[in-house]
């Protein structure tokens, strides 16, 4: 069976002919639909809590990675690592301070609930290097492996915190306010930074650690930019 056609007569006696459905013909298949109601994409909190311990978990043995190696990455974090070597301050101290003054521009321009959130990381990421510290000891660390092994499990934490609005604070949230005003990928303006940031790593470590440690810093870019696009992501 398919569509038949139904006469009628108009007006001025002309005959016209009108398809009429035939409740028994094949209909086309439709695709399935990819539109999403706004709570059944929204994280619970117990979702959210799990998220953030994990996401802070990753990316703080993916630092401790890094200092065992003794290379650096972007971010406060490669700041924190560079300062720990030229000085005897521990990291989870540096990395807590050098976070506070962007406390302020996540308030204006995230709300209080990204800010808490991502006070609470770096918090969390603070307390897992002291844990790491004192519970994985590494007698050696081959530096290739560290510095690539490092930078891609940061990267995959600091992908996990922001799909549960969080981040580490400093450039992740200068760099997630450029990619919600104006489009440019949080990975990419992530990478400007840090390529300054471990230039200036020349003046604490050797050149081959600089090189290392800017092919580590691209690995962990690449997991942001190449995975945390606008829409990809349903969940919030």
């Amino acid at each position: 069976m398919g569509i038949g056609w139904d006469r009628a007569v108009g007006d001025n006696g002309s005959v016209t002919s009108e398809p009429i459905d035939d409740p028994d013909a094949p209909r086309a298949a439709t695709g399935p639909s990819l539109v999403f109601d706004d709570q059944s994409t929204q994280h619970s909190w117990a979702e959210d809590v799990l998220g953030i311990l994990t996401g802070t978990f990753v990316a703080s043995l993916g630092l401790f990675l890094l200092q065992s190696a003794g290379s650096v990455t972007g971010g406060t974090a490669g700041l924190s690592l560079l300062l720990g070597y030229a000085t005897a301050w521990p990291f989870w101290l540096l990395f807590a301070v050098i976070n506070l003054p962007f406390a302020v521009l996540a308030v204006w321009q995230r709300g209080w609930s990204f800010t808490v959130r991502t006070a609470i990381s770096i918090g969390l990421v603070s307390g897992w290097s002291i844990v790491h510290q004192s519970m994985l000891v590494l007698e050696s660390l081959d530096p290739v492996y560290g510095t690539l092994g490092g930078n891609l499990l940061a990267g995959v934490g600091l992908l996990i915190l922001f799909r549960h609005r969080a981040s580490l604070g400093g450039v992740n949230i200068v760099a997630l306010i450029v990619q919600d005003r104006w489009g440019f990928r949080a990975g990419w303006t992530m990478m400007i930074f840090d390529v300054l940031i471990i230039a200036s790593a020349l003046l604490v470590v050797s050149v081959w650690s600089v090189l290392l440690s800017a092919v580590g810093a691209v690995v962990l870019n690449l997991v942001l930019a190449l995975n945390h696009r606008p829409g990809r992501y349903i969940g919030h």
